[in-house]
């Protein structure tokens, strides 16, 4: 497995200094980085650190984050698409990251899942021939995120299967899966549909090892299925950075 730091949560606890957590992931050994909001960061910085490191950055958010379930708000996620494109492009990353947003009280939930496709088609033209791809996450709505619309890897699936854009894709996290009680065959057939993984243990939130869930049966199943990109390591370690990072002895 190829590994990407989410450096919001993974050397934050040794340093306040955002880029510097670029070049203490490559001294530990990882292969990306990745983090989410770019627009309050120091991006002169940042790219100086992954130009430095020759780290990649493996994705940031798509921000700022709409409720697209209404479609009141699409142009104002669109415009966020146009700005974030700007900073993926800068800084190198191939990947954004979308969310769905909340549940819209009293609205149908199929009028919000159309909601989603059809922003998702528009955001789809505005990357169009840049190489950059949006992955929508599911995300858990039983102990993170309450009132979240997309908790179902399936539902997600069935987005992007009727965006029907090669520029639109999923974030499969892992841990939300698992929060919501789903197995990882979820995505049989399908898994081509993933541009990017995420990883942390439940309960709890740590690094692999420190809670109850088979995240060991789960990388090994995205191996045998032929999954080759990034797995995100976007946990709370639960000691210091370098020593949460040994379960990968065991991996």
């Amino acid at each position: 497995m190829r590994y990407s730091a989410c450096i919001e949560l993974l050397f934050r606890p040794e340093t306040p200094v955002f880029a510097e957590r670029i070049r203490m992931a490559r001294a530990a050994g990882l292969d990306a980085v990745e983090f989410w909001g770019w627009s309050g960061k120091d991006l002169d910085a940042a790219a100086a650190a992954l130009d430095e490191t020759g780290l990649p950055l493996a994705g940031i958010l798509c921000e700022p984050i709409a409720n697209i379930t209404n479609a009141a708000t699409h142009e104002f996620f669109l415009a966020g698409v146009r700005a974030s494109l700007k900073a993926a492009q800068r800084l190198g990353t191939k990947l954004m990251i979308a969310q769905s947003g909340n549940v819209v009280a009293g609205a149908a939930r199929a009028t919000q899942h159309t909601a989603i496709v059809d922003c998702l088609r528009r955001a789809a033209d505005i990357v169009a021939g840049t190489g950059v791809v949006i992955a929508l996450e599911p995300l858990n709505d039983r102990v993170d995120h309450p009132g979240y619309f997309l908790t179902s890897t399936s539902e997600g699936l069935d987005i992007i299967d009727e965006v029907g854009r090669a520029e639109i894709r999923m974030l499969y996290d892992i841990y939300h899966a698992a929060a919501m009680g789903e197995p990882i065959d979820r995505l049989a057939g399908r898994l081509d549909r993933v541009a990017h993984v995420h990883l942390a243990d439940t309960p709890g939130r740590h690094e692999p090892g420190t809670g109850a869930m088979d995240w060991q049966a789960r990388l090994d199943w995205l191996t045998a299925q032929g999954y080759a990109g990034y797995v995100g390591l976007e946990y709370l370690p639960s000691v210091g950075t370098v020593e949460s990072l040994r379960f990968r002895d065991n991996a």
